[in-house]
């Protein structure tokens, strides 16, 4: 293989290793191929060939491949109408399903498990986290991130909890800061609730054998080309419950097909029971 395209690459890529990208969007994904080809110092057939033969670098490079930017709380309005209007509809339910699908670094998921924990219902809640990435998905599990980076996490929890609940526990309570050792750490109680689990959302089967209340998959799709965007909303309408949710990213929308099978409010995607999809 000599002066292979990017093209050629992700389908040999995806012939040769469990990965597949090639229905990722064609702009982000060159641009991060084409960076790793600078820092490496190899071109496209060289990183074939030593993808191919050494599984840890696979999946370094399975790693630079893929996007891994969340915030605790981001897009406060998401997280507003999750509290004030999602949530306690699932209040008299015994147990609550819910899946953050590519939760990279895990901030979503802990955002998420504060505010259950502030209604009362984090001990029915049954959540699972899944990431294409092994390496973020270990942070996740861990729950620890630089403070003096994420700093203004303090902030953005006042913010947020002055209109939804001021009485509501301090930052503190949730995680313990290290201000000498730049950390924050997520609290056990916190930490030993989710199940965190490596997931290539794309090319493997949805690992978990529950239906799902709630399906967070915030700033994964826009990666997607309209296609694979389909195919992966198709598998998430197929796992809800009736009447279950689906939370995108704040530029990101439902299209086509799928569109008419849920009623969006916002960011939040209610699940259409007069509709039945099936997908290949």
């Amino acid at each position: 293989m000599i002066n292979i395209t990017y093209k050629e690459f992700l389908q040999e890529l995806s012939k040769q290793t469990p990965y597949d990208f090639c229905e990722y969007s064609d702009n982000s994904i060159q641009r991060r191929i084409h960076r790793i080809i600078q820092e490496s110092g190899l071109n496209l057939s060289q990183l074939i060939e030593k993808a191919t033969s050494d599984a840890v670098f696979l999946e370094r490079l399975v790693n630079d491949i893929t996007v891994n930017t969340t915030e605790l709380f981001r897009n406060q309005e998401m997280w507003e109408n999750l509290f004030t209007k999602v949530l306690p509809k699932l209040k008299s339910k015994k147990n609550i399903n819910v899946w953050h699908a590519g939760c990279s670094t895990g901030q979503e998921v802990y955002s998420n498990l504060i505010l259950l924990n502030e209604l009362d219902m984090l001990d029915k809640a049954n959540v699972v986290a899944s990431d294409i990435n092994n390496r973020v998905v270990k942070t996740a599990k861990e729950g620890e991130y630089p403070f003096r980076f994420n700093a203004q996490y303090l902030e953005t929890y006042n913010q947020l909890m002055s209109k939804i609940k001021p009485q509501a526990k301090p930052f503190e309570y949730y995680f313990d800061i290290d201000n000498e050792n730049d950390k924050m750490k997520a609290k056990d109680f916190l930490s030993s609730n989710p199940k965190f689990v490596k997931h290539d959302l794309v090319a493997e089967e949805i690992p978990f054998y529950q239906k799902f209340d709630i399906i967070f998959c915030r700033n994964v799709l826009i990666y997607f080309n309209p296609e694979l965007q389909v195919k992966i909303v198709r598998k998430f309408f197929d796992k809800l419950y009736d009447d279950g949710v689906l939370i995108i990213g704040s530029h990101e929308a439902l299209h086509g097909f799928v569109k008419t099978h849920f009623v969006k409010n916002g960011m939040v995607y209610t699940k259409n029971n007069t509709f039945h999809l099936t997908y290949k």
